[in-house]
C-alpha cells in the first residue's frame, strides 16, 4: 500500500471531513534575500486589518524570519504535534494584531516519513486550522530544494517574490522551470502569482514581470499572473534592520501602501469562486508524494 493510499484510507476511516472554508497561499522565491518573508507578515497584516482571521506556517526552518519580524520565540512546532501528540490549536503562537504562526521546525522534514497512526493524528490537526483561520500564508523556504517544491507543487496559490536582479530572475526562472518539469505539476490547479520586490517604479515592476513572464512563455510554454510590486522603500529597510513589520511600523509608507494594494488584489481574485484546494488537500498532497 503505498502512502497515499494509506492516507486515504486513515481519513475514510477516521471519518474525517472538513469545510476547506480558509484560504492558502504560498508565497516562495528562486533565492533568498528577495523579501519573501516580509511579504508574508505584511500581507498578513492587511488580511487582518481587512477583517480576516490569519495564521502563518512558517515552513522556512532554517532562517525563521517570521518569529524574528514578530519578535516572539514560539515554544513549539509542528513537530510537537507530530511526535508528541499536541493539539495544532496549542502550537500557534500569538503574534501582533493577533496574527498567528506556527514554526515548522523539523516537523516539515518528516511529512514524508510518517506512519498510519501520525497521518491520522495531525490530517485531524491540520482540519482544525478551518475553525482558527480565514487565511493560510505557508512561507517556504528559498530555492529550488525539494521541501520548497513539494509545497508550490500543492498549492493553488502560489506568490512568486523577485527583484529586477538578474540573478534573483535566473533563479526565479529556475523554479518555474522545475515546477513545470514536475510530472505532478497541475497548471490548471495552481495560480502562480509574481510580486516584483525593491523596484523603483512601476514600469521597473513591469519590467520585471515581462522579462519573466517571456521566458517562462518561450521555454516552458507557460504562463504567470502579474500581482504587482513592492516600491523600494528607506523606510522598509529601516524596518527590517531594526527587525520589525514595515506595515505596523510604517503604515504610510510606500511599501505599505503597496502590501495593501497586493492584498487587496489577492483577496479580490477569489472572493467569488470556491476554493477547491484547501489546508486538508495541501498537506494531502504533500503526505501523498
Amino acid at each position: 500500500m503505498d502512502q497515499a493510499e494509506n492516507l486515504r484510507n486513515v481519513i475514510k476511516a477516521k471519518n474525517i471531513k472538513t469545510l476547506e472554508k480558509t484560504k492558502v497561499i504560498t508565497i516562495t522565491s528562486g533565492k533568498g534575500g528577495v523579501g519573501k518573508s516580509n511579504m508574508a507578515v505584511n500581507l498578513a497584516v492587511h488580511f487582518t486589518k481587512m477583517g480576516k482571521n490569519v495564521i502563518i506556517l512558517d515552513a522556512d526552518f532554517g532562517l525563521a524570519n517570521v518569529e524574528v519580524m514578530f519578535g516572539t520565540l514560539p515554544n513549539y512546532n509542528l513537530s510537537d504535534v507530530i511526535f508528541k501528540g499536541m493539539s495544532i490549536r496549542d502550537i500557534v503562537t500569538p503574534g501582533p494584531m493577533g496574527i498567528g504562526f506556527i514554526s515548522g521546525g523539523s516537523g516539515v522534514v518528516g511529512l514524508n516519513n510518517l506512519n498510519r497512526e501520525q497521518i491520522a493524528f495531525l490530517v485531524h490537526n491540520l482540519s482544525l486550522l478551518n475553525d482558527l483561520c480565514d487565511i493560510l500564508i505557508i512561507d517556504t523556504g528559498a530555492g529550488v530544494s525539494d521541501q520548497v517544491l513539494e509545497f508550490v507543487l500543492a498549492s493553488p496559490e502560489v506568490i512568486l517574490v523577485s527583484t529586477p536582479e538578474p540573478s534573483s530572475l535566473t533563479d526565479s526562472y529556475s523554479l518555474m522551470k522545475a515546477l513545470y518539469k514536475s510530472p505532478k505539476y497541475n497548471k490548471d490547479g495552481t495560480n502562480v502569482h509574481l510580486v516584483a520586490n525593491k523596484v523603483m517604479s512601476e514600469n521597473e515592476g513591469r519590467a520585471v514581470y515581462s522579462k519573466l513572464q517571456s521566458v517562462v512563455q518561450k521555454f516552458l510554454g507557460g504562463d504567470l499572473d502579474y500581482l504587482g510590486f513592492i516600491s523600494y522603500d528607506v523606510q522598509l529597510e529601516k524596518a527590517v534592520r531594526n527587525q520589525k513589520v514595515v506595515s505596523l511600523e510604517y503604515p504610510s509608507s510606500k511599501a505599505a501602501k503597496c502590501f495593501e494594494s497586493i492584498a487587496l488584489k489577492t483577496l479580490k481574485k477569489n472572493d467569488d469562486t470556491h476554493f477547491r484546494w484547501g489546508v486538508s488537500h495541501i498537506f494531502n498532497s504533500l503526505l501523498s508524494r
